[in-house]
């Protein structure tokens, strides 16, 4: 017999338990990160982010599950909803709280509700996501927000009543590069220069960039890189800090193996680095940020010196996060991402189905337009995933 409930955290799952039903899907679901922003107090407590993952068990065995939000507000998730939240208060309608499926956080593309293998993955979706709208009745919610959603996710989803969204993001990809130089040689000549140009001013101020993964990491650096996160956060007024450092400290003891850090260092110093997450052959670029100013660092950092370390280790595909069209310049080519909403008032839902279905269009618009005016002589990949 199946049982679907609601637990108080990914944390009160059996870690290996879990894992096994994230299989090869996205780092950011796995028992180490989810459970860790738990631990942390990153979630739950006054935060706004009240995690209630759902799981289905059959006699016992964990079948499906979804990593589950109760929200206060729309903060750090990165498909904004704010214009939502304004239109159904004005109307009367109330927004907050409503359910979110995703990653807190993480702008990252991955499977959101997650199944065993051998089960009907898309029997299974059709019934979470009924699930989760029966939720929003019961408990007089104004809807789910499905984020960063799987591909094979999408169809079961809308056809059970969720709207499409369609956002762009920046993605590099490995077209069997050997060198750096064989990356640059897909450029058009204005842009292979400023490549240029920004790589040597970095080695002339001389600062040396290394990436170091899983256990060629010193534990040593996870307080620099904790202050480099948190210097970002501060030297922007949109800055959020979202994390603390007893999330680093766990990351260190538990998620190390996924990690890649690429570190600046000047006169032996860090002062400058990215976390980035690695599994399978992706790359996903999450915190930046350095404690010095140098010239050209971040393009360094972020783009440059993790795209050599994708080469060098055969990775084929590099997610940077969200925005930054200046990615664009630098050879990453526009991609969609989906996300699914229900809405539980008609009037609300009308409304938002109306402006989903323009924006929809400008998003296939935008992207074919980028496509076309590549930096890169030959873009890699179709601009629509099939």
């Amino acid at each position: 017999m199946v049982k679907i409930e609601l637990l108080d955290g990914v944390g009160e799952v059996p870690r290996a338990e879990w894992n096994a039903l994230v299989g090869g899907q996205s780092p950011f679901l796995e028992w180490d990160w989810l459970a860790s922003l738990e631990h942390a107090g990153a979630v739950g407590g006054d935060t706004g982010w009240f995690p209630k993952p759902l799981v289905a068990r059959d006699e016992g065995r964990l079948v499906a599950a979804c990593p589950l939000y109760v929200k206060g507000h729309s903060e750090g998730e990165f498909v904004f909803d704010w214009g939502w939240a304004d239109a159904a208060e004005r109307a009367g309608i109330r927004y907050y709280p409503k359910l979110l499926v995703g990653i807190p956080f993480t702008p990252v593309t991955g499977a959101r509700l997650l199944v065993a293998a051998g089960e009907d993955r898309s029997a299974w979706i059709r019934r979470i996501g009924a699930a989760l709208r029966d939720l929003c009745g019961q408990n007089e919610l104004s809807g789910v927000h499905v984020n960063f959603t799987h591909e094979d996710e999408t169809q079961p989803l809308v056809d059970d009543g969720y709207l499409l969204r369609i956002g762009i993001q920046y993605h590099w990809h490995n077209a069997d590069f050997r060198t750096f130089d064989d990356y640059l040689d897909r450029f058009r000549s204005k842009r292979r220069n400023q490549i240029k140009r920004e790589r040597r001013a970095i080695r002339e101020s001389g600062v040396e960039i290394r990436a170091l993964v899983g256990d060629a990491i010193d534990d040593d650096l996870f307080d620099p890189m904790f202050d480099f996160y948190r210097s970002t956060v501060q030297n922007h007024y949109y800055g959020r800090q979202y994390l603390n450092r007893a999330f680093f400290d766990l990351l260190r003891e538990r998620f190390k193996q996924r990690l890649c850090f690429v570190v600046a260092e000047q006169d032996g110093e860090p002062i400058g680095g990215t976390l980035n997450v690695v599994k399978n052959d992706v790359l996903y670029g999450r915190y930046w940020g350095a404690t010095h100013p140098v010239r050209h660092l971040h393009f360094n950092v972020c783009y440059y010196a993790a795209i050599e370390y994708c080469i060098q280790a055969g990775v084929q595909r590099f997610e940077p996060g969200a925005g930054g069209d200046y990615k664009f310049l630098r050879g990453f080519d526009a991609r969609p991402t989906y996300s699914l909403h229900y809405l539980r008032e008609p009037r609300l839902a009308q409304a938002i189905a109306r402006f989903l279905e323009a924006e929809r269009a400008e998003a296939h618009e935008v992207i074919d337009h980028l496509g076309e005016r590549s930096v890169l002589k030959d873009p890699i990949g179709p601009p629509h995933p099939s």
